[in-house]
C-alpha cells in the first residue's frame, strides 16, 4: 500500500530516526566502531547474516575481526521503503558492499548488493533493529584494488580515511 502525503508528513520524525539508525549501522561496520555499530541494534535484536545467525554481542564478535582484516569498507544504502505499524517498522533497504582484502599479498575488491531485510522496533522514544535478515542479490569480484602507494589518479598524498579511533570524523565531528 502506498501512504498518502498525510500520512507520511504525519510519520516524517520516526522515518528520519529509522534512517538514521540504519546509517549508524553503515558507520559501525565500516569504522569497526563497536560502539556505534551496537547502537543501532536491540540489546536482544537478532541477525541473520547469511553465513552467520545470532545476537547483537554475537554479531558484533563475530564481524569485528573480519572488518579489521579488511583494508577498506564502504556500505552504501538506497531504496529504503519504511511501512510503520506504531511501534514497529518494516524496512527494506538496498545496500552496496564494497570490500579490500590482501590476497597473496595483493589487494582484492570485492562488490556484493543485496537487500537488508529490518523489523525495528521504537522503545522508549529510540529506534533500533530488532531482527535482521541479509539477502545478497549480486556480488562482482575484482583481482585488484586501487594502489595506496600511488594514490588516486596518481595523487600519491591522498590518504585513505581509517577506522576507529584514528578516522578524522572522530576528532573533527561530534557523531556521538
Amino acid at each position: 500500500m502506498v501512504p498518502e502525503v498525510s500520512q507520511l508528513l504525519a510519520e516524517l520524525a520516526d522515518r528520519e530516526a529509522i534512517r538514521d539508525c540504519l546509517h549508524r549501522y553503515c558507520r559501525g561496520v565500516d569504522r569497526c566502531d563497536e560502539d556505534m555499530l551496537r547502537s543501532a541494534y536491540w540489546e536482544d535484536a537478532h541477525d541473520d547474516h547469511v553465513v552467520f545467525a545470532g545476537t547483537r554481542e554475537a554479531l558484533i564478535k563475530w564481524v569485528m575481526p573480519l572488518l579489521k582484516a579488511r583494508e577498506a569498507t564502504t556500505h552504501t544504502l538506497s531504496n529504503i521503503i519504511i511501512r510503520l505499524h506504531g511501534d514497529r517498522a518494516d524496512v527494506e533497504s538496498y545496500f552496496q558492499g564494497y570490500h579490500v582484502i590482501r590476497v597473496d599479498g595483493a589487494p582484492r575488491a570485492n562488490l556484493q548488493g543485496g537487500r537488508y531485510l529490518d523489523r525495528l522496533e521504537r522503545r522508549g522514544g529510540e529506534w533500533r533493529i530488532a531482527a535482521r535478515k541479509v539477502v545478497v542479490d549480486w556480488f562482482r569480484e575484482f583481482p585488484d584494488a586501487g594502489d595506496w602507494a600511488k594514490g588516486p589518479q596518481g595523487q600519491s598524498q591522498i590518504k585513505p580515511g581509517g577506522r576507529f579511533p584514528q578516522d578524522e570524523s572522530y576528532s573533527f565531528l561530534d557523531l556521538r
